[in-house]
């Protein structure tokens, strides 16, 4: 009879099978937890809005400064504070930067979308930026803004926009709905707060002040960027020769039509450009691009420019495209054609404040020699402006005298 000691060793199954259960249980939750810290590594990235600033290596009042950062660079966060992130650049430097001198991304995608919607839009006019200033997303002074443009810097305009400037002086709240002599709605917590307003009745328009407007433009830089700029920080690129003939209008464009060649003109190779330029009155808010077309032909005889053909008033919208087409004995001959507003109705855009007509015409001239004549499908009558009602006053004025 054999002792316990003297027994060959038989494994216990159920013991190893639970040990196997448990190194895979082991393995799966080291799995599911370097899945977790492998997302936590993953970070956002923002981009730097401000012109430049420094990173800081503590958020208090003294620190020390770890790198330098500039507009349009990108930036790993690493961890959010109160009103600072810390954030790590590409050279692997580590600090903390406030919050508000970046954009997240997706309002960096917003911005390449924008961009990438455009890029193919026709150039309305180039333009130069008077000083340093900021592309914003949308037309207005609190969108959302990034890419800031050096002063000097070249651009091209694709489109005008007018918004209003800021919000009227006494305008009421958005959950302001109540009817004229009814308190205001409020939130629970303001009517706690303050007693009921009551809402004015409404006055005569006549007695309401009109909201104030400025224009916007959407540009493309050289880099391929698009953004919207405040009309008055750039100056249109209008050759000085022609832009002295502008008697107080503001040239929207102005547009090679073709060259002529003058023995005494002081320009190089005594090559002459000749013009078609679009212009607008001095104003922000208008329903349309332009109110006057002028072409601008060169006197071989005088060595100067003289206005050759011009359309005034009218409701013009841009572009304005100019070709050439065939002329006398096979030659080709510059057109130029742009859009106007078949009646008064207008479109605006409620997003960018992008106005168009509800019923567009498009009209072609083409120049011969100094003649500019209308051509092309539509030779309707044009309706030019106020010209009626100028017309009319000329008559009236005219009887008078007669008197």
């Amino acid at each position: 009879m054999r002792t316990r000691s003297q027994i060959p060793f038989a494994p216990n199954f159920s013991r190893i099978a639970a040990s196997g259960i448990s190194l895979l249980l082991l393995g799966a939750l080291a799995l599911v937890c370097g899945c977790e810290r492998f997302h936590q590594m993953t970070h956002d990235t923002v981009y730097v809005s401000a012109r430049q600033m420094y990173i800081h290596d503590r958020v208090a009042a003294v620190s020390n400064r770890v790198a330098e950062v500039v507009n349009g660079q990108p930036l790993e966060v690493l961890e959010h504070g109160r009103r600072f992130i810390k954030v790590k650049t590409r050279k692997n430097e580590i600090g903390w930067i406030e919050e508000h001198a970046v954009i997240d991304s997706k309002t960096y995608d917003s911005f390449v979308q924008l961009a990438e919607k455009h890029k193919q839009d026709p150039v309305v006019a180039t333009a130069t930026v008077r000083d340093d200033i900021y592309l914003h997303l949308l037309p207005g002074r609190e969108t959302e803004r990034f890419y800031l443009l050096p002063a000097n810097a070249k651009i091209q305009l694709l489109a005008r926009a007018s918004v209003p400037r800021a919000s009227p002086p006494g305008s009421l709240p958005a959950h302001a709905e109540s009817k004229p002599g009814e308190p205001v709605k409020k939130p629970i917590s303001a009517q706690a707060k303050f007693p009921p307003v009551v809402r004015p009745a409404p006055v005569a328009a006549a007695d309401v002040p009109p909201i104030p407007m400025e224009d916007w433009w959407l540009v493309r830089d050289a880099e391929g960027r698009a953004g919207w700029m405040l009309a008055g920080r750039l100056d249109v690129d209008v050759p000085d020769e022609i832009a002295q003939y502008a008697e107080g209008q503001r040239i929207v464009g102005a547009y090679i039509l073709t060259k002529v060649s003058d023995d005494e003109a002081t320009t190089p190779d005594h090559t002459v450009p000749e013009y078609v330029t679009v212009l607008s009155p001095p104003k922000s808010g208008l329903p349309f691009d332009f109110d006057q077309v002028r072409v601008f032909t060169w006197s071989l005889k005088h060595h100067r420019y003289e206005t050759a053909f011009r359309l005034h008033p009218i409701q013009g919208f841009l572009p304005v495209l100019v070709s050439t087409g065939p002329g006398p004995g096979g030659a080709k001959v510059p057109v130029f054609d742009f859009q106007l507003a078949n009646g008064s109705d207008v479109i605006t855009d409620p997003a960018t404040g992008i106005t168009r007509p509800a019923s567009a015409r498009t009209i072609h001239y083409e120049m011969l020699d100094t003649v500019v004549k209308r051509i092309g499908p539509d030779m309707g009558p044009i309706q030019v402006g106020h010209l009626e009602g100028e017309k009319a006053k000329a008559g009236k004025a005219g009887k008078k005298k007669g008197k």
